[in-house]
Parts: C-alpha cells; structure tokens; sequence
C-alpha cells in the first residue's frame, strides 16, 4: 500500500504544475513581463513563474540545465545559439529595444548627448557589456562619439540593465544608459535617446526550450507572446515589435 500510494504521488506532482511556465527574461524586460504575466493569466488561466536577470547570463544557467521552459532573451545571438545547440524551438522577435541616456537631474543630459563630450559627471553607469546586450550597445555608442577612452574610468558596470537603472534612480551615479523602457513613462529628470545610426537596434528574441516543448503552459505563452494584445502591453512600454 505504500509503495502505491508513493507512486500515485510521484505521478500526480508533474501535473500539480502543468498549469505554470517557467520563464527567462532579459532584465531590460522586467516592467513589460510583470504586466504580460498578468494578462497572459487572465487570459488563459496559466501562471507564468518568471526569472530576471543578464541575458548572458540567463543563457548560462539554462546550458548548465536551469528548468526554464521558455527564455526572452535581450539579443539574438543567445537563442540562435540553443537552437543550434537542439536545446529549443526557432526563435523569434518579440522586442526591439533602445538605449537611452538618463539621469533623474533635469539639467544635467541635454537633448544631444553632448554632456559625454564635456565629460563634466563624476560617473556613469552601464550594464556589463559582456553579458547584456544594451550594455554592448552603450560601448558602440561612445566608441561612435569618440568618447570610450574617457569615459572608461568613470563606467560603473551593472550586472544586468535593471540594476543599471537602480543605480542612477537611487543618485548613486548621476548619469547611465538605460533602457528607453525604463523611462518611458518617466517624466522626471533628463534623457537622449541616441540614434539608431550609432548602435546596431536591439532585437530581442524569444525561444521555446526543450524542457517546454511538451508542456501547454509554456508553448501556449509563446504564442501569447504574438498576439495583438501582447504586442501592444510591448509597444506601450517603450518597444518597438517589428
């Protein structure tokens, strides 16, 4: 009797969550992905249980056999990468981000970026380049306006882009490249958006993983994730969608 009653418990606990999703997002995506979570509910009465941090990071986890099912990544490599790998499913555009240059002083960012030539701030934040996409993108940007080479000894370095933004809401760095996400529906302070001509556009892309192939929750989040209702909670959070 005990042995079957164990093996009715390990059989029913896979179905006791086959109503979540287990979800990678890219740090950048973090306000977006709480009010898409919401809707996706709503929606279809599955649970996304979300993970947020560094892409480049997020990838490692999942190489290393992090039980995500689905991962929205904030580049395009990373995923090509694990559907190469046969780790997942095509990836697909979900976003298209941009860098903004933010600080919470109204006079201190002017409307053309000419604040990193004058090179008058004491620091500047950035996520770490070598693990999020936009902190790859702020690089491009003062490499392009000739200003890398100052600025470097000045760059606190983020681990992913929402802790970037933490540390110039806070006033612990008075300027940094964020995420136009971030600020969109922040009035407050001062802010250049640089243009697209200095840094590649960020696409960022979504990919069905191995682990949720066979689980209605993730690959209906995916497909969630197309639809227009979806696309529209991105695109009013700063995004474009392709």
């Amino acid at each position: 009797m005990r042995r079957l009653i164990l093996t009715l418990l390990l059989l029913a606990t896979p179905l006791a969550h086959a109503d979540r999703v287990k979800i990678a997002v890219a740090a950048n995506f973090t306000a977006a992905m709480k009010e898409l979570s919401a809707l996706f509910h709503e929606s279809t009465g599955y649970t996304a249980v979300v993970s947020y941090g560094s892409t480049g990071k997020l990838y490692a986890q999942i190489l290393n056999g992090a039980p995500f099912q689905v991962f929205l990544a904030a580049d395009r490599e990373r995923p090509s990468m694990l559907h190469a790998a046969g780790l997942g499913d095509s990836p697909y555009t979900y976003a298209i981000g941009r860098l903004a240059l933010w600080s919470p002083d109204p006079s201190l960012v002017d409307d053309r970026g000419e604040v990193l030539q004058r090179n008058d701030f004491a620091r500047l934040a950035i996520a770490n380049p070598k693990t999020a996409p936009y902190g790859a993108g702020a690089i491009q940007v003062l490499r392009k306006l000739g200003v890398e080479t100052q600025t470097r000894s000045k760059m606190v370095r983020g681990d992913n882009i929402a802790q970037t933004y933490q540390f110039v809401m806070t006033g612990n760095v008075p300027l940094g490249f964020v995420a136009v996400s971030q600020v969109a529906t922040n009035a407050q302070g001062s802010v250049w958006v640089p243009p697209q001509s200095l840094y590649p556009p960020i696409r960022q892309d979504a990919i069905l993983l191995e682990r949720g192939r066979d689980t209605p929750a993730a690959v209906s989040f995916v497909r969630f994730l197309q639809t227009d209702a979806a696309r529209a909670v991105i695109r009013r959070h700063g995004y474009a969608t392709g």
